[in-house]
């Protein structure tokens, strides 16, 4: 059996829940984190030191934590040759586009527009910081714009473990009170996924308990 640890609505939770719900795969989920707690427990930090989430196992393996590693993991075990190629040059194709995602894309959302527009004070939010942040955010999601026009996918015209970094977080960019730039070509992926079953059961998670007023 897979068990994760780590709370529903935290992205890189969803991120894991998202390829297991894909891959057609069971777990157990426990909610640790934010709210829940526990993540500070000797019993949670001798599986993860960092007492971040999630933390992942399969069976009796060693427990796995850092989202990108987990969902590699259940590529190389659980995946097809469609969202994770056996071919080393088809699997880096995708993991470039992969890691470009989790890097580039992710980075430049979660803490400057994220966190700034949602799980800070509103008399503490800067304006002016969030739309130029919203602004680098965007420059990084052209880049998929111009991919997305020409495929269906981010890394082509299958879905691959790319669309899972990618796509966590079109959610929340969809979701909150910003100002969005034109990107037709993501808006409509960004559809394309909302009505697969387990995206919009694992990612189109309700963040309310996360907004700070």
């Amino acid at each position: 059996m897979l068990k994760v640890w780590g709370r529903r609505n935290s992205s890189n939770v969803q991120v894991v829940l998202w390829c297991i719900a894909e891959l057609g795969l069971e777990c157990e989920q426990y909610d640790i984190g934010h709210k829940f707690g526990g993540n500070d427990t000797p019993e949670y930090l001798a599986m993860n030191p960092n007492g971040t989430v999630p933390t992942f196992q399969d069976a009796d393996n060693q427990p796995l934590w850092e989202s990108a590693a987990i969902v590699r993991y259940l590529g190389n075990a659980y995946g097809n040759e469609k969202i994770w190629p056996s071919d080393h040059a088809k699997r880096a194709h995708i993991d470039r586009w992969a890691e470009w995602a989790r890097i580039n894309v992710t980075l430049n959302f979660s803490q400057p527009v994220f966190w700034a527009a949602v799980r800070t004070p509103e008399k503490d939010r800067d304006p002016d910081a969030i739309e130029q942040a919203v602004t680098n955010f965007e420059n990084q999601l052209r880049i998929a714009e111009e991919q997305l026009k020409r495929h269906d996918y981010l890394a082509g015209d299958d879905f691959t473990l790319a669309d899972i970094q990618l796509g966590n977080l079109l959610y929340r960019y969809y979701n909150i009170d910003v100002e969005r730039a034109d990107l037709p070509a993501l808006a409509a992926y960004y559809k394309c996924l909302s009505e697969r079953p387990a995206y919009a059961e694992h990612v189109m998670v309700s963040f309310d308990d996360l907004r700070v007023t």
